[in-house]
């Protein structure tokens, strides 16, 4: 297969850069040499030096965003939940299950029994979805392992999505995340565990990113997780916190002191924490296919969010447990319907506040001269139209470092 060209001239665009409907060139051209963004405007002031480019793509007066980002999945795990569906169903409790032995622990059993190629598939089926959506950027956590091995297992799949898909893998270590059964009653002994040795161990080979806790009753304690945090922080990790989920046990205002990247799911979130979040430059991510999925009734305090001017990401929080979904389209019409955001603040959410999210301001989530050419193409009349539908995926085209992934396959790094 002869070498994929990386410059290319795609015009007759309505382009929002940053994601922002409100803020559009009517007529746009972006302009790619060597995978990067070389040029970005109106339509007649394209620059003559762009002359030489030969592919040109006529986009008929389509939209164009930058790629969307997830900023929180646990993409790679072993088996599924619909079991505990139907319990749920039936009148249990997530914690309940929890207690009993299901939730998060029994994917940690399945995850374990898996090998690397098992669990790369099972990935793999989930992320061509969001793909297929215009999703360019993905967090992935690691977490259903909760030994060294298989936590290593899953951030291989991880990486290796990143090379074999055209998409930009960030993962996050979640050693943290539940009990292991064979550590029970003894959540500080497994602590130890996470912060002296698999920690440092998959730090050592390049596989971790940030560190993740999930601090919660079910979870973790504050001060459990403020371990975690200062062994993430010896090594140079940046740090973020499954927060105020299923109560209010003062994880924000841990993570805040330790400046997390974000704080997510945020349910019982009051105005000190938004507070702390403002003076931290901390992120709202907010995961309404956990709250549909679990029929939470607690909205997290978007007035509050509003009123201290704090980003908020949206993400699939795609796991077996609360979130089984691969649609991040579908998340943006939860986010409006059901947390009642705006659809500025839905497509910000998945574009440059998800960025800042994952510290990766610097490099997605905007469309801008020497970034990464990653964008989505969408047929629509209006980009309202991206969280107005449910179940209909106008995405066109994806374009990730310049290559329409279209010409690309599984298998093939773009």
């Amino acid at each position: 297969m002869g070498t994929i060209s990386r410059d290319g001239i795609w015009h007759n665009a309505r382009i929002a850069p940053n994601g922002n409907p409100d803020y559009i060139i009517e007529r746009g051209t972006i302009a790619v040499r060597d995978g990067v963004i070389a040029w970005l405007g109106d339509d007649d002031a394209l620059p003559l030096e762009f002359a030489t480019i030969k592919n040109h793509h006529d986009l008929g007066a389509q939209w164009v965003t930058p790629g969307l980002i997830d900023c929180h999945t646990h993409l790679v795990y072993g088996g599924n939940r619909a079991d505990e569906f139907a319990l749920r169903l039936a009148g249990a409790s997530y914690e309940e299950i929890a207690r009993r032995g299901g939730g998060i622990v029994s994917t940690v059993r399945a995850t374990r029994a898996a090998d690397e190629e098992s669990l790369f598939a099972q990935a793999a089926r989930r992320l061509e979805a969001l793909l297929a959506e215009g999703v360019t950027t993905i967090e992935i956590k690691s977490g259903y392992g909760l030994d060294l091995a298989t936590e290593r297992k899953i951030l291989r799949v991880a990486r290796r999505l990143g090379v074999s898909y055209p998409v930009s893998v960030v993962t996050s270590f979640l050693g943290a995340h539940a009990l292991p059964p064979e550590y029970r009653g003894r959540a500080d002994d497994y602590i130890t565990l996470v912060c002296e040795q698999m920690l440092p161990a998959l730090h050592a080979e390049g596989l971790i990113d940030a560190v993740d806790v999930f601090c919660e009753n079910i979870g973790f304690s504050v001060a459990q997780s403020e371990r975690v945090f200062i062994a993430a922080e010896r090594l140079g990790l940046p740090v973020k916190m499954h927060a105020e989920q299923l109560s209010n046990l003062g994880a924000t205002q841990l993570a805040t002191r330790h400046g997390a990247l974000s704080v997510d799911h945020l349910e019982f979130l009051d105005e000190a924490d938004v507070i702390a979040m403002k003076k931290a430059g901390t992120v709202a991510v907010l995961l309404p296919g956990a709250f549909y999925f679990l029929r939470e009734k607690q909205l997290p305090p978007i007035a509050l969010l509003r009123r201290y001017q704090i980003p908020i990401a949206l993400a699939t929080d795609c796991n077996p447990g609360t979130s089984p979904t691969a649609s991040l389209l579908l998340m943006l019409n939860m986010a409006c319907t059901l947390f009642r955001l705006t659809v500025t603040e839905a497509l910000m959410g998945v574009t440059t506040h998800a960025a800042r999210a994952l510290g990766q301001a610097d490099r997605h989530g905007q469309l801008a001269v020497g970034r990464s050419a990653d964008f989505a193409i969408w047929s629509v009349d209006s980009l309202a139209e991206l969280a107005y539908w449910s179940g209909l995926n106008l995405c066109s085209g994806v374009v990730r470092g310049g290559i329409d992934t279209r010409d690309t396959r599984a298998g093939i790094a773009a």
